[in-house]
């Protein structure tokens, strides 16, 4: 299933640090052997000031208590450089660290910096020399100390591109600490920038906007309500415009966001749309499952391949394309996560659950009657069996949208037609006016505002 790893794809978009995380994942799963994880991890940590970290997995890689004499003269300069920037950045730490002192800040940047140098005589070096250690401290691994201090630098920094840099490693940051709450405000006001900021180049800001999802990641699939979250911020036309320009493979949790997601939003459709544009581009178990049951109606190619399992989990017979976009969310680092207690992967089940309410209800929605005994072979070649598989059935149509009875008599299933009331379709179809309307707006006002002025 290393097929279907995005890991060289995901990585180049993430801080070298923020790689690390996956890089445990994969070794866990044995995805791949052992010496290359730890290779890779010595390749990342060489440009980053761990040098005890990489000389501990240099001794698991080769098995000795030796360290190369690069390493050892690569630690001496760290542990030099970081005393350096400490001592540069004492007076502003040290006024940081008294609360009396701090409660003279303001909210107007140009105050505290006049207040800082005639009060403290503290200045623009001094300030920079926050950010330097700052940044120090996160590529040392502190990243508690570096979150706390890129705070305080960007209260007080005055230059915006600086300033935004700060912001992406205060992020990074409160994501290695696993803070997701503070991780989340810190992207949504990320985005905003990104969203507002005049870039020298509309590429740069796409780029921005990809590096921005692929961090994200690890926010909306720890975040209690992430899963919403993602769906709002993907799903955006500009940020979707990006994924399908430079980042298809995005579209896998973009997917299993909508499978999982019990509301069943409006944007489902348009998302099925983007499916079938970029089906040919890009292949993905689960884009494909979608792509199967909502653009192909394939269903006897479904069945064709349930026969068709890999040797690797259930002995039940399980469709190919299903037991694939299985394998693919045990096997991913963000859609695989595990609960201690029991070391399941809830997202796995709800996947499953709601990828079998998918393809009956659309099973259904395409046929008027159809034999019970077809429907519940259909259910058990979901991997239920016959009285799970009817047991099922009846719980779905007695709780799902699907206007259909039993008729026991028969054996058969009925779905009652159902004509779209001609209101609901005019609804349908102006209810996102207004929201286009003002994206439109909004989007001529950026482009009057960067012109430069006449």
């Amino acid at each position: 299933m290393a097929n279907y790893d995005l890991t060289p794809r995901i990585a180049p978009n993430l801080d070298r640090h923020l790689v690390f995380p996956i890089l445990e994942f994969l070794q866990e799963r044995q995805l791949y052997a052992d010496e290359d994880i730890l290779k890779a991890k010595i390749e990342l940590l060489n440009n980053t000031n761990m040098v005890d970290y990489a000389m501990d997995i240099h001794k698991s890689l080769y098995h000795t208590e030796e360290v190369p004499q690069e390493m050892v003269e690569r630690r001496v300069e760290v542990v030099a450089r970081l005393k350096a920037l400490e001592e540069a950045a004492a007076p502003l730490v040290t006024f940081l660290q008294n609360p009396n002192a701090v409660g003279e800040l303001r909210a107007e940047k140009q105050y505290n910096l006049q207040m800082l140098s005639e009060r403290y005589q503290i200045g623009p070096e001094q300030i920079e020399a926050l950010y330097q250690y700052a940044k120090f401290q996160f590529e040392c691994g502190n990243y508690s100390g570096a979150a706390d201090y890129l705070y305080q630098y960007r209260g007080l920094c005055t230059n915006n591109e600086r300033s935004l840099s700060a912001l992406w490693g205060k992020l990074a940051a409160e994501i290695l600490m696993q803070n997701w709450d503070v991780a989340l405000e810190e992207l949504n006001r990320l985005k905003e920038i990104i969203d507002s900021k005049s870039f020298a180049s509309p590429l740069n800001q796409v780029q921005s906007r990809i590096w921005l999802m692929h961090w994200s990641l690890y926010i909306f699939f720890n975040h209690d309500n992430g899963r919403t979250q993602i769906i709002d911020l993907f799903n955006q036309d500009k940020y979707l415009n990006a994924i399908q320009t430079n980042a298809p493979h995005l579209l896998r949790y973009l997917a299993t966001s909508f499978i999982v997601n019990k509301r069943r939003r409006p944007q489902f459709k348009d998302f099925i749309k983007v499916i079938q544009q970029e089906q040919y581009s890009h292949e993905d178990p689960i884009t494909e499952f979608l792509a199967c049951i909502y653009v192909n109606y394939d269903f006897d190619a479904a069945q064709k391949k349930m026969r068709e399992c890999e040797e690797l989990t259930c002995a039940a017979a399980i469709p190919f394309t299903w037991h694939r976009a299985d394998q693919v969310i045990l096997n991913d680092p963000f859609l695989g996560k595990r609960v201690e207690e029991g070391n399941f992967v809830p997202l796995r089940d709800e996947f499953l659950e709601n990828a079998r309410l998918f393809i009956f209800e659309t099973y259904c929605r395409i046929h008027q009657r159809i034999d019970m005994g077809y429907v519940l072979v259909l259910a058990e070649k979901l991997n239920l069996n016959y009285d799970e598989a009817e047991r099922w059935i009846v719980n779905l149509i007695r709780t799902s949208k699907l206007d259909a009875k039993i008729d026991s008599k028969l054996g058969t299933v009925v779905m009652e037609p159902n004509h779209p009331n001609v209101y609901e379709q005019l609804i349908d179809h102006t209810k996102a006016m207004s929201g286009r309307t003002y994206k439109l707006v909004s989007q001529l006002l950026e482009q009057a505002q960067a012109q430069p002025a006449r």
